[in-house]
């Protein structure tokens, strides 16, 4: 599988990372889900078979739950080479639900916490998950770069970083990687985090390529019915990447849509999925794209999707068809 240089670092990432949001089981607020751990340990271990050189994850996921697989799963293939990330900044409330927070203290309760779970001496990618509270954000970072100067991390990342914001965090050290949520149909970050990246030499790892699930060619009205109470793309109706389903006019649209992009993706010989993943891999400042795997056989279809290469005329169609949807969406 192709690898990128990420940003300042010498880190050199398969263009496909895998994700483990979707491992940190259903009892969190954002979770996808009741998850066996076996499963998700089988997961990772097969997504390191497949060539895949890089997980993502954070103390968010499961607070705990997904790194504690991650450092089973790393005990288990017996190989140091493998790149970790993970993240800081998102805290548990009393009901477990998750509280997005920065501050120097909290940090340094959590990066020892993840080296712990992930059974580590240092963590090589350790990102702020989200840029809240914004008084804090300096301080955040400047924690960050003691961190490095100690030993516990290699490299400093953010993620959900906007271009006023990256720019404060520059001033005070470089910033190895963003991590921006990017698909065909989140694609706010082309104004101007992309740019700004190529501006800086900063890497760009873009998480929910195939938009949380949604961009597998596999939606339907059952399948939206089928899913667990637990699983947030269900009781999170309002929210803006899944709200679309929850209206028949929006859900009639999608599904358009998604006919659509399985004729594209069939002319190819491809999966939606497959075809989502190239498309954020084709754009020039992205580094490497996360995809989420849950149990055995799910990595095996995407990774198709490394050096698979879309024709501006594709592009083009594909994203006619998005800004149509989009439009049915804005007037309904």
């Amino acid at each position: 599988m192709r690898k990128n240089k990420l940003g300042d670092s010498d880190l050199m990432l398969t263009e496909i990372g895998l994700g483990t949001w979707a491992i940190g089981g259903g009892d969190w607020g954002m979770g996808w889900g009741k998850q066996d751990e076996q499963d998700s340990i089988a997961s990772i271990l097969e997504a390191l078979d497949q060539g895949i050189n890089w997980i993502d994850t954070a103390h968010a996921y499961g607070f705990g739950v997904a790194e504690i697989a991650v450092g089973k799963a790393l005990k288990e293939f017996k190989d140091d080479q493998v790149i970790v990330a993970t993240k800081c900044g998102v805290l548990p409330e009393d009901d477990n639900k998750p509280r997005r927070f920065i501050s120097r203290k909290t940090i340094l309760e959590e990066v020892d916490g993840s080296l712990i779970r992930l059974g580590r001496d240092w963590i090589d990618l350790y990102q702020i998950h989200w840029p809240v509270p914004a008084e804090n954000l300096i301080e955040a970072w400047e924690t960050l770069q003691e961190l490095k100067k100690a030993g516990k991390i290699r490299w400093a990342g953010v993620c959900n970083c906007w271009e006023t914001e990256l720019e404060k965090l520059h001033e005070i050290a470089p910033i190895t990687s963003n991590q921006p949520m990017y698909s065909m149909l989140e694609r706010k970050v082309e104004k101007d985090v992309l740019p700004w990246a190529k501006k800086h030499n900063s890497g760009v790892v873009v998480y929910s390529p195939m938009h949380s699930g949604l961009l597998t060619g596999k939606i339907s009205a059952e399948w939206l019915e089928k899913l667990p109470q637990n699983d947030w793309r269900k009781h999170k109706s309002d929210h803006p990447v899944v709200s679309p389903l929850h209206s028949k006019d929006g859900l009639q649209a999608f599904l358009i849509l998604q006919d659509e992009l399985k004729l594209i993706a069939d002319e190819k010989s491809m999966t939606v999925g497959q075809l989502a993943v190239s498309w954020a891999l084709s754009q020039p400042m992205v580094t490497s794209a996360i995809v989420g795997a849950r149990k055995s056989g799910q990595i095996l279809e995407t990774v198709e999707a490394s050096g698979k290469i879309l024709s501006l005329d594709e592009k083009n169609l594909i994203m006619k068809h998005i800004i149509n949807f989009e439009r049915k969406l804005n007037h309904g």
